[in-house]
């Protein structure tokens, strides 16, 4: 039996929305794309932008800061816009589709309470394809990674 979300569904991300990321103590895992990536951009090698802008959890896999003062993403200024929004790490380009939004009824319905962007009147129905894109790219996230540089593997 295929997942629900196959056929589709309608979502827009809403401009000057950002409630999915003003979300004290929200974790934000990094792949090691991620830490490439956004590391690049700020002009940084990975270890130095890993010591700046990241902090390990228990078992030691990378995350993004968050605001010593609100405990939000050292990303999201003032108005709620992500000030690295065009080379973000994948766990923010997923959502809403995260395993564990999709996983039941209840978990969706919470989303869909929470997010504009599920019930704006300018959606587009994003297919079932896409949406398993996502949350592929979510779970690669969320195992992340423990040092740098990945011993043994090649990051494109």
């Amino acid at each position: 039996m295929k997942p629900w979300w196959m056929d589709g569904v309608p979502f827009k991300c809403q401009a000057n929305c950002g409630r999915c990321c003003d979300e004290p103590g929200g974790i934000v895992y990094l792949s090691e794309k991620d830490a490439l990536r956004i590391s690049e951009h700020h002009g940084m090698d990975v270890e130095s932008w890993l010591k700046r802008d990241c902090k390990q959890t228990i078992d030691g896999r990378y995350i993004l800061q968050s605001r010593d003062e609100d405990e939000i993403c050292i990303n999201l200024d003032e108005n709620k816009q992500c000030t690295i929004y065009k080379v973000r790490p994948q766990q923010c380009a997923a959502f809403p589709w995260w395993g564990e939004n999709l996983a039941t009824e209840r978990s969706w319905n919470r989303v869909v309470a929470e997010c504009p962007g599920l019930t704006a009147e300018d959606v587009i129905l994003v297919d079932g394809n896409s949406i398993r894109i996502q949350i592929f790219s979510d779970r690669e996230s969320s195992r992340g990674f423990r040092q740098w540089p990945v011993k043994g593997k090649k990051i494109k």
